[in-house]
């Protein structure tokens, strides 16, 4: 639709005429804070309220209102105003889908505004020293509250029910929550699309991104086996040009592949420049903990970027694991010497490690299954199954 905006009051017209004709999408672009008529001075005007109300009908005149004073307040730079001007835009939206009794044309609005809250709220808590997500929080708050319009529309209509909105809040929700650090606030909303009669209908982009971060919280709770699951669902279905997203999925999927026992291709790693993993693929295989110690040392930053830092340090006791895997296979006895051990730990880098310490690391890779035998204290021997001893690491979770 080609829309010439030059006064406010044709801008006003062409809300007026999306909202009466039901055009969702084009009532969006009217609301956008990306659109072009961001940048329009004449709906900059110092007497905005004035000018709009008696023009529009209820609550379709609070929505225009809050919109035009937050595109004033950009313009102004102030990111504090600017937010909680399109947060009264959001309430606004809020009162009009409830108006809405028995239609969803309007979710597209719903998104647009919603999506602009919370890159509003971003760029003035990056103004606010003093926010810690506080001003997050209440992005957060008002779309719960477009959340439980959506979800409360119960009726039987699969085409026009508000339910099928849900997704795309959730998924502004989980951005919100992982970027001020609150996952716990994650797991209603998870059970919620979980329960979803709409959960494998929604559209496909919203699908990717929801599984990127229930993969990504599945992580978190170590729960490796879902996070791989949801990882790799994001990464197969996303679009084949899209490798800045792909990049960013293969940043989580891959520590969970290798904590599981899959590693890497080299070839897969070059393709989307994430070559830091490769040298830690190779310590891991090869149980060089001193290898494993100068790749996190060498990428400590990209790692405590990605959030992964904690995660990638596991991949220590999978390390462990193949060292010791080595020296049973070296010495092809089922009872082993801990001073065997003790003796491939210090050659891998770990100098002053002493008997109690190489007991310890067995026991705890007994306890978490990956090795299958027991301790004979008396002999100061690991006792091995003599089927199976290392199990797959893929079976361990």
């Amino acid at each position: 639709m080609n829309m010439s905006i030059g006064t406010l009051n044709q801008y006003i017209q062409h809300v007026e005429r999306a909202f009466r004709t039901a055009q969702g999408d084009v009532l969006a672009r009217l609301f956008s804070l990306r659109d072009d008529h961001v940048g329009n001075r004449s709906l900059r005007s110092s007497d905005i309220a004035t000018l709009v109300d008696g023009n529009c009908v209820a609550p379709l005149d609070d929505i225009v209102i809050a919109h035009l004073l937050c595109v004033r307040a950009l313009f102004m730079k102030d990111y504090m105003e600017a937010f909680n001007y399109q947060s009264s835009c959001v309430a606004s939206v809020v009162r009009l889908l409830q108006n809405q009794k028995e239609e969803n044309w309007s979710l597209p609005l719903m998104y647009t505004v919603c999506l602009d809250l919370r890159l509003v709220a971003q760029k003035a808590e990056g103004c606010s020293i003093q926010s810690n997500g506080k001003i997050m929080e209440k992005a957060a708050d008002s779309l719960l509250a477009c959340f439980r319009v959506c979800a409360a529309d119960n009726r039987s209509s699969d085409i026009d029910t508000k339910r099928l909105g849900m997704l795309n809040l959730v998924n502004q929700l989980l951005k919100v929550y992982f970027r001020i650090n609150k996952l716990h606030l994650c797991k209603p909303l998870i059970r919620a699309i979980d329960s979803s009669p709409f959960k494998d209908h929604f559209p496909l982009a919203q699908q990717i991104t929801y599984r990127y971060f229930v993969g990504r919280k599945a992580m978190f709770d170590s729960d490796y086996r879902s996070a791989d699951e949801f990882l790799t669902f994001a990464f197969q279905k996303c679009h084949y040009k899209s490798s800045k997203n792909k990049r960013l999925i293969l940043t989580y999927l891959v520590p969970v592949k290798m904590l599981l026992g899959f590693m890497p291709a080299r070839d897969l790693l070059q393709k989307y420049d994430l070559m830091q993993f490769w040298d830690l693929v190779s310590a891991v295989k090869n149980g060089d903990l001193r290898g494993i110690d100068r790749v996190m040392e060498e990428h400590e930053i990209f790692f405590i970027r990605a959030g992964i830092y904690l995660i990638v340090e596991k991949l220590k006791i999978t390390a462990y694991r193949n060292l010791f895997r080595k020296v049973y296979l070296a010495e092809g006895n089922h009872q082993i010497d801990i001073a065997s051990f003790q003796a491939a730990l210090q050659l891998m880098g770990h100098d002053d490690v002493d008997a109690d310490e190489t007991q310890c690391i067995v026991a705890n890779l007994i306890y978490d299954g990956k090795i299958k035998g027991y301790i004979s204290y008396q002999h100061k021997k690991v006792v091995v199954s003599k089927a199976n001893a290392f199990p797959p690491l893929s079976s361990l979770y």
